[in-house]
């Protein structure tokens, strides 16, 4: 779960990105912040989540190539009783859709995970998409080819050979459709690390985003207090990155009763420090103690 310090730093981000002079509207610049924010997480998310489907697929191979030599045979009995017309079709449909899912699959191998960030993380959630759009009509196909079994008890034994392999590989699928909502499983540890990143990437945005739209709804009332602290006080003459962590200290000490105004104070120095100038944590340590005692 994202600690105080990352959530902290987000909405210090966003705040000075949303105050740029001429810039655009705070909501309207939200999805493309966070898509640049959480670059590398999200390439880091999308890499495990190949990994554990590589790692599901294993075996996969061999089922295809055991249920395509025993394709002919049942493709003949099918097809040499015209009320099992529709069965016959479901089973092509199956061979066509295994066809497109090696194919896919083979092309999520060779996405180059050395390009930039955004790309990866772009091409593979394409990627992932399509593989698992095939997967699900794959189900559906191996599901109506199946109910000839249980309509047709006689024909078992000479359609059981190519059921077995489709069974089989309809196990796989059943497991890679968990990947696409893992929190639906936590009993599945396998899961746990998409889980929990997916969670944690979810829960920063909504933490963040809580808390800057409570600073910039009230920003005029926070620059009033600004303003009765500081000399000469004008917004645009204060670096932007000092200006937003003025605003969230502010904000925390006014009004956030969960935060005490010390922590309140000692986070806005650190924010200072490591986005400001080497002046910043002194002058935000310096105003925001004005702010506490007035």
């Amino acid at each position: 779960m994202p600690s105080r310090r990352q959530i902290r730093e987000a909405v210090i981000q966003f705040l000075y990105c949303a105050d740029i002079e001429g810039g655009a509207e705070a909501s309207s610049l939200r999805d493309a912040f966070w898509q640049f924010v959480t670059e590398s997480d999200r390439r880091a998310l999308v890499l495990a989540t190949w990994k554990l489907i590589q790692h599901l697929s294993l075996g996969r191979e061999e089922r295809y190539a055991e249920m395509v030599e025993r394709l002919p045979n049942a493709r003949a009995v099918l097809r040499a009783r015209p009320e099992l017309e529709s069965s016959a079709a479901a089973l092509d449909r199956i061979f066509e859709l295994e066809e497109a899912w090696s194919a896919q699959f083979s092309a999520l191998a060779k996405i180059r995970r050395d390009d930039e960030d955004d790309t990866v993380s772009e091409k593979f959630g394409a990627g992932f998409d399509k593989l698992f759009s095939i997967d699900r009509d794959l189900r559906f196909a191996r599901s109506e080819f199946l109910r000839v079994l249980d309509d047709h008890p006689g024909l078992r034994p000479q359609l059981e050979p190519v059921a077995g392999p489709i069974n089989r590989l309809d196990r796989i699928s059943e497991r890679l459709q968990m990947i696409q909502h893992p929190e639906d499983f936590p009993d599945q540890a396998e899961f746990s690390k998409i889980r929990e990143s997916r969670a944690s990437l979810t829960e920063l945005r909504e933490k963040s985003d809580r808390i800057a739209d409570a600073v910039l709804a009230e920003k005029p009332q926070i620059d009033e207090r600004l303003n009765a602290v500081v000399e000469n006080f004008a917004p645009e003459r204060i670096d932007p990155i000092d200006r937003a962590i003025l605003r969230l200290g502010t904000w925390e000490i006014l009004s956030n009763p969960d935060v005490p105004t010390p922590v309140a104070i000692n986070e806005a120095i650190e924010l200072a420090k490591k986005f400001g100038t080497t002046d910043s944590g002194r002058f935000v340590n310096g105003i925001l103690d004005k702010i506490a005692k007035s």
